[in-house]
């Protein structure tokens, strides 16, 4: 498993656009995340082999990894050189909510984000008949237009980034307690990166 991670890292360095690392590395790390043991190993193993993919991959991990593995992949990877990407410009935009639980038993959410000039955005469908699960997530570039169709569904309301990410961030904890609950594909690819925007938005 160890040497899958490492493989994983190498189209990192040839990349330019930091979303697409992150969409990257969250879908083929997000189902060991929390195994600290792996993450010692693999971080260990990348500080001894400097080079372009170990800067790379130790950079992203550092900003995707919870807890003790995200802050041994942060330092490890302040003693290589930085890759062409910068994590680090991301800025948080609007949020709206739109209520559906009455007719679908759902609430809708959409966060905007940007990378540069460069904005995306998450949605998510949280299961308020089944405790306040998140059962869908996915992530659009077409900010506009996916706010477009979900004014068509459901009356939407402005919401600050704050709010709207301590409601994720209860969704997600309820979802990670009960991971056999129906969600999505989209909800275990995106995981890390939802959760990286959650962690930045409650500090």
């Amino acid at each position: 498993m160890q040497q899958a991670v490492v493989d994983a890292g190498r189209p990192l360095p040839q990349l330019t656009d930091p979303l697409e690392v992150e969409l990257q590395v969250s879908a083929f790390v997000g189902p060991f995340a929390d195994n600290e043991e792996l993450w010692e190993a693999v971080v260990g193993h990348l500080r001894e082999v400097p080079s372009r993919r170990s800067a790379a991959l130790l950079t992203a991990l550092g900003h995707l990894l919870p807890g003790r593995p995200g802050q041994w992949a942060e330092e490890a990877a302040r003693q290589q050189d930085r890759p062409r990407w910068d994590l680090g410009g991301l800025t948080f935009g609007e949020c709206w909510i739109g209520d559906r639980s009455i007719d679908a038993g759902y609430l809708a959410l959409l966060c905007s984000y940007a990378y540069n000039d460069a904005p995306h955005a998450m949605v998510f469908m949280i299961d308020e008949i089944s405790g306040g699960l998140t059962r869908h997530a996915f992530l659009t570039r077409h900010v506009e237009e996916a706010l477009g169709r979900l004014k068509q569904q459901v009356r939407l309301e402005l919401i600050t980034s704050e709010a709207a990410h301590w409601l994720l961030s209860r969704s997600y904890d309820r979802f990670e307690r009960r991971p056999g609950l129906g969600a999505s594909l989209d909800v275990h690819q995106t995981r890390l990166v939802a959760r990286r925007r959650i962690r930045l938005a409650m500090n």
